[in-house]
């Protein structure tokens, strides 16, 4: 290889490089309202793909009634659920009602996972409702909320 051709590989190589992370892979996307931003709504249309989600008692959502600390808000969702190849979680969604971005965390499963049950810790800017927005294997979409009182700011 000639010197020539192997700067010229590579000024292609690092033109391509620079230009490939700004490229938008998900043009469907809804756009955010701002930097980082989905408010509820909309993400619950983006996970659903506009279906509307039932409120159901196999799903339990446990956090706590009020929070000292709304930068470490514990949260644990389970569902009641057998988890075999035919009837699965496919995912759980943890969502806010009034941060800047609803979105707090997606979780996806599998059979292998043996247990339909995910625990962490969201911040949460103010008083609010968490929502946990579970999808089925079937396609179907089941919902359980809890309103959080938060005695000390967290993300806002």
């Amino acid at each position: 290889m000639q010197r020539r051709d192997f700067f010229k590989k590579l000024g292609t190589a690092a033109a391509v490089a620079a230009v490939v992370p700004t490229m938008s892979f998900a043009a469907s996307a809804p756009k955010p309202t701002g930097p980082n931003k989905m408010d509820f709504k909309t993400a619950v249309d983006v996970i659903t793909g506009g279906k509307t989600p039932k409120k159901s008692s196999k799903v339990k959502l446990k956090a706590p009634e009020i929070a000292e600390n709304g930068a470490v808000v514990p949260v644990t969702v389970t569902v009641d659920s057998p988890m075999t190849a035919s009837n699965y979680v496919k995912a759980i969604h943890i969502l806010n009602g009034k941060n800047s971005n609803a979105r707090c965390i997606d979780v996806f499963l599998t059979p292998a996972n043996g247990k339909a049950m995910f625990s962490t810790r969201i911040k949460l800017g103010g008083t609010q409702d968490v929502t946990a927005i579970v999808e089925l294997s079937d396609g179907t979409f089941l919902m359980a909320s809890q309103s959080v009182k938060v005695t000390i700011g967290g993300c806002g």
